[in-house]
């Protein structure tokens, strides 16, 4: 995977000088997945800022970063670099042709983890993924996560539903194996044994690498957890709503559960519906699609508090409102990838940008005490 950002983004959202690009002219090498995984471990033992709640001390305070690493997913040996792509909107907001123009960007920008489901516009987003990767021939390079328990073929984790549901995920997606598969929300009907125990043949199977957890309360994890100690397989991460405007619910139990598993967390709707773009400041910039009526939520005192504040942040670093909202996400501690989805292929610069931005201690304490 490419891990240097490429100049054409860096100069773009204003993260690269010419003594910099010269510099990068001058390396051949790139530091490889381990390599950087390593240094992360060896920046992890820092201390870390005080002041700053809930603060990946691998994090530094000051300056863009000109290098890309990729970060590791939990007790995986999957490496992805920082943002996720996430595919809910193919077939839906953005037609068929568009979403491959949208992977194209993001791959073309260092990408390589993608994010949907078997029940994303009833399986059109896996099609459209699956042939993406067949044409361009890179499904090795990519780390594909689906999930599986809420199509209305196949609902619920009950085994025959999720065996079922992977082969017809693997037959969409034109692969034969599934990197991470999550559970997209808890099923109350099914054992979590029995499931886990089908997952366990799937991986055993070669069908599935990794498995984790999507919309799962605290006490299920640790239950989960309990009964790896028998021999089933372990969430390695974990997908929960997580955001600027969208804090309390993760911010308790969750996080302290996925730190002390060392799960890693894959927020989604990470930009809050769009609003954290910035696209949305008056009722009447509100459309009356599915993302505005979602976002207009968020159109309140606090809202515009959090929007001006990142406005102000993102004109320091000369990069888009977005890009700081994911900033602010990835310094956070356990945070491996937020999701984020693009309508169209130029707004995925904004997305990607986010992994090279450091945000200094006031910057996060600011946008900390604006979305409390």
């Amino acid at each position: 995977m490419p891990q240097l950002l490429p100049l054409r983004l860096l100069e773009t959202v204003g993260l690269r000088s010419s003594s910099d690009a010269s510099r990068a002219a001058r390396t051949t090498d790139r530091p490889s997945a381990e390599a950087g995984a390593r240094d992360l471990a060896r920046a992890g033992t820092a201390e870390p800022p005080t002041g700053v709640i809930d603060v990946d001390p691998a994090i530094a305070t000051t300056g863009p970063l000109s290098i890309i690493a990729p970060r590791r997913i939990g007790e995986s040996d999957l490496a992805v670099y920082p943002l996720s792509l996430g595919a809910s909107v193919f077939g839906w907001t953005a037609d068929g042709d568009t979403s491959l123009a949208i992977l194209d960007r993001f791959a073309e920008l260092g990408g390589n983890f993608i994010d949907t489901a078997d029940s994303y516009v009833g399986g059109r987003s896996e099609l459209l993924i699956g042939k993406w990767m067949r044409e361009r021939g890179n499904r090795d390079r990519m780390v594909v996560a689906t999930k599986v328990g809420r199509h209305q073929e196949n609902p619920g984790l009950g085994a025959v539903s999720v065996v079922r549901a992977v082969e017809a995920s693997l037959e969409r997606l034109q692969t034969d194996y599934i990197d991470l598969l999550y559970f997209h929300e808890d099923d109350p009907e099914t054992p979590l044994e029995d499931s886990l125990a089908t997952a366990e043949w799937l991986i055993e199977s070669g069908k599935v690498r990794y498995l984790a957890a999507s919309n799962f309360t605290a006490d299920r994890l640790i239950e989960a957890r309990i009964l790896s100690s028998s021999g089933l397989p372990k969430f390695v991460a974990i997908q929960t709503q997580y955001n600027l405007m969208h804090r309390t619910e993760f911010e308790s139990a969750p996080r302290i559960v996925a730190a002390a598993q060392g799960l890693a967390v894959m927020p989604y709707y990470a930009l809050a519906n769009g609003f954290l773009t910035g696209k949305y400041r008056s009722k009447n910039d509100l459309t009356g699609g599915a993302r505005s009526v979602r976002a207009s939520a968020y159109l309140n005192r606090r809202g515009l508090r959090v929007l001006a504040v990142l406005d102000r942040i993102a004109a320091e670093h000369r990069v888009a409102p977005a890009s700081i909202a994911l900033a602010w996400l990835l310094a956070k501690r356990t945070i491996v990838a937020p999701v984020a989805s693009a309508s169209r292929p130029d707004q995925v610069d904004a997305l990607m940008a986010a992994a090279g931005i450091r945000l200094t201690r006031a910057q996060m304490l600011d946008l900390d005490r604006v979305s409390e």
